[in-house]
Parts: structure tokens; sequence; C-alpha cells
């Protein structure tokens, strides 16, 4: 059974950082493709980030050049790193993941497994 577990959300003023982990676990094939996605009240959720199999990496026009995706193979750990954060990133942020050799889509239909959210509040 595949579970994830995300965790270092938090409320911070505009410009400050946050850094969210995401802990995977159960997974019996190595080559997945890891994401984040977030979802603000009332809207759709929207996808963040991704990574795949050979660390290469994909930014939501939003996010990039703030947002820092990673991850620890050894700890089996998804890491976003969140810096000059805007009140238009509050929402929920999820990890998800999906076992996959080819290529790492950005839709949610595309994840099999997500976690239960961590929340990141930007407000001065």
């Amino acid at each position: 059974q595949v579970q994830l577990v995300e965790s270092g959300g938090g409320s911070v003023q505009p410009g400050g950082s946050l850094r969210l982990s995401c802990a995977a676990s159960g997974y019996t094939n190595s080559r997945v493709c890891m994401a984040w996605f977030r979802q603000a009240p009332g809207k759709e959720r929207e996808f963040v980030s991704t990574i795949d199999n050979d660390a290469r990496t994909s930014y939501a026009d939003s996010v990039k050049g703030r947002f820092t995706i990673s991850k620890d193979n050894a700890k089996n750990t998804l890491y976003l790193q969140m810096n000059g954060l805007k009140p238009e990133d509050t929402a929920m942020y999820y990890c998800a993941a999906r076992s996959t050799e080819g290529f790492c889509y950005r839709t949610p239909a595309f994840f099999g497994y997500w976690g239960q959210g961590t929340q990141v509040t930007v407000s001065s």
C-alpha cells in the first residue's frame, strides 16, 4: 500500500518561505513520477511541479523561479522549497505519485496516489 504524507505547511507573510515535505512508503517500483498540486477554496486542483525518474523538473508558470522541487531517493522524500510566497499561493498543497517509465504528465488524473494535503497560508 503506497502512502504519501505531507508536512511543512503553515502561515507566512508575503515574501516568506516554506519547505514542504512528502514522505513516501510502500513503493515496489523505483521508477516513479512525483508531483505537487494545490487547491484553493472554490477552485480546481492545479499543477505546481513535477519531477521524473531522471530528476527532470517542470513548473507551472505561476511558480517558476520561486519554487524548487527536489527528492531524496535514499529517504523516499519529495520536497518543495517555496520562496517569495504571495497571497495567491494560499492553498492546500498535495503530493502525488505514479509509477511510470515514461513522461510525467501535469494533470491530476495521471496520478494514482495522493497525500492528505498540507495547508499553506500567505497573508500579512
